[in-house]
């Protein structure tokens, strides 16, 4: 984990993400893959230029990757300091707000963070938007059942690689956001998400909000899904959606065959 003081501190530009998303990719090209996305409100460093592309480091989770210079804002330290402070995030699946100076649109999606807030209104640089939809704090306390009702909002996402919002997710993609609007900080990638928490031994000593995690025939970790209930698990596979599991994995009953094989378990919550 970052310390926020002791990043503000670093000597590189600080940037944040004013749009509905940006793709941040592998390589500095139009053409690259795409290895994760910023949604409104992410903030992060550049670490390098190079053309029209600057090399950035995400401050929620230290990925790297390159950005188009022309999608993002740098911010000043006390602007950054402001939105550490006391975040909000989003927690509807997509809305569209106005700006309070000429009326434009943006599209907002889930798990935005919301910087400057107060009253309807956040600003992002000089614009100020006026926003009436549903956001969580981070101190604000929740049960586990909220975590399943948040990540069945989700339901039928497209699969995306790379993708963090409600127009597209990866299986990790989908893990971090749905934590996120708790104030929890989960890896990005699937590997690393497996090394956080305290490991369950049994399926049936899992409890909703528990994360269940997949390998293939070389035993690397390749899917993750997060468990509803000790034989229901909510994941990103073609899209959202919610499937049987038991001790061998993932059932698809669309296919009617097992899709994933089940490695381990892991809670992630404090209780």
């Amino acid at each position: 984990m970052i310390n926020h003081r002791v990043w503000i501190h670093l000597q590189y530009m600080i940037g944040i993400c004013h749009l509905s998303t940006i793709p941040v990719r592998s390589t500095p090209a139009d053409t690259a893959e795409m290895v994760t996305q910023l949604i409104l409100g992410d903030l992060f460093e550049v670490l390098e230029t190079r053309g029209s592309w600057e090399l950035i480091r995400i401050f929620a989770d230290s990925y790297e990757g390159w950005i188009d210079v022309k999608q993002y804002i740098p911010l000043q330290l006390a602007e950054v300091e402001s939105i550490l402070k006391q975040p909000q995030f989003v927690s509807e699946e997509l809305i569209h707000i106005s700006t309070g100076n000429n009326g434009e649109k943006l599209l907002v999606p889930f798990g935005s963070t919301l910087p400057f807030f107060a009253g309807n209104y956040f600003m992002i640089g000089n614009k100020t938007y006026d926003f009436t939809g549903q956001t969580r704090m981070t101190d604000k306390k929740f049960t586990i059942s909220e975590i399943s009702g948040t990540a069945l909002k989700l339901l039928n996402v497209p699969y995306l690689w790379g993708g963090r919002s409600p127009l597209g997710m990866d299986c990790s993609g989908f893990i971090q956001i749905v934590y996120k609007v708790y104030g929890i900080r989960l890896p990005r990638d699937t590997q690393q998400q497996a090394t956080i928490g305290e490991t369950i031994d049994f399926l049936n000593e899992s409890v909703p909000g528990d994360l269940a995690f997949f390998d293939n025939e070389e035993g690397r970790i390749i899917h993750v899904g997060i468990l509803l209930a000790p034989d229901l698990v909510i994941h990103a596979s073609g899209q959202v959606r919610s499937d049987f599991i038991d001790h061998h994995g993932i059932y698809n009953t669309g296919i009617g065959c097992y899709s994933h094989k089940r490695r381990l378990i892991k809670r992630v919550l404090q209780r």
